[in-house]
């Protein structure tokens, strides 16, 4: 097999893997739209970024503070495929980690998890992700699955810690306490999160 067949092949792989990434981003929509979820911020307009972690226009937007904690999840979704599925292509692999990223986003905005959100996190008014905040987090999931399947093992550790310990700093949360808070919550730890 020449070269040139390899570098078609390997482009028509990605083009078919890249088609099951959008089709599923499609069926993401549509079902949290069925769901009941509003497409973009009720506020009528799109941003790029919301800064305020409890303001309406969290988890609405493109990007919030809990993007790091999605592109984490592609590092973790690429290290358990990795473990799991090493004969598997890179494209079958995030395809697995799609599916499971859009499971938890549906699930996430089911009404029992909104209201778990609501009663033992610091998400006091949250209310679920717009369509398009839900469906940027799958996508941000991606690019932390494909930056995880290129980069150093050792600078996507660091990335994950900087995130970490950055947005537990800045808005106290991250995906670690978003995770325990969720799990098992500790009233010292809410305490600590409403600033008190």
């Amino acid at each position: 097999m020449t070269t040139d067949s390899l570098s078609q092949d390997q482009s028509r792989s990605w083009q078919f893997w890249a088609m099951v990434f959008v089709t599923l981003l499609v069926a993401q929509a549509v079902t949290l739209y069925l769901m009941g979820r509003v497409p973009i911020c009720e506020c009528g307009y799109i941003k790029l970024f919301e800064p305020g972690v409890n303001t309406p226009g969290n988890s609405q937007h493109i990007g919030d503070w809990y993007t790091p904690s999605h592109i984490i999840h592609g590092f973790l979704f690429y290290l358990f495929t990795w473990w799991g599925m090493r004969k598997a292509s890179l494209g079958a692999r995030l395809t697995v980690a799609s599916v499971i990223e859009i499971a938890w986003e549906i699930l996430e905005n089911s009404p029992i998890i909104i209201e778990r959100y609501r009663n033992e996190t610091m998400a006091i008014g949250y209310t679920g992700d717009s369509v398009l905040n839900s469906v940027m987090d799958t996508v941000f999931m991606a690019l932390g699955f494909l930056f995880a399947a290129r980069a150093p093992v050792w600078l996507t550790i660091a990335v994950a810690i900087i995130f970490e310990l950055f947005t537990g700093w800045l808005i106290r949360d991250n995906l670690t306490l978003n995770v325990l808070m969720l799990a098992w919550p500790v009233e010292a730890v809410k305490v600590w999160q409403a600033g008190l």
